[in-house]
């Protein structure tokens, strides 16, 4: 396991262990449930991004307009073109 040292004004750091306390857990471990959680939206990002990147516009907004003509969706045109 690797240690970090992070800087964080006195007044901020009484604040976090506080909130730590409130919630039973130590600093350390408060932190690292954050980290856990910024990680997971960083890879759920990144998995999008990947399959954003090997998507097709076209089919998307075609399947959009198959969706509004299901279930309608007021304001909205087709916009699929050939």
């Amino acid at each position: 396991m690797a240690a970090m040292t992070i800087r964080v004004p006195d007044a901020k750091h009484a604040r976090l262990k506080r909130m730590a306390a409130r919630q039973g857990v130590s600093l350390n471990k408060l932190i690292e449930e954050w980290s856990n959680v910024a990680l997971a939206q960083f890879d759920a990002e990144t998995r999008f991004l990947v399959r954003a990147g090997r998507g097709d516009p076209h089919a998307g907004l075609a399947l959009l307009d198959q969706l509004d003509a299901v279930f309608g969706r007021p304001g909205r045109k087709a916009t699929t073109q050939g």
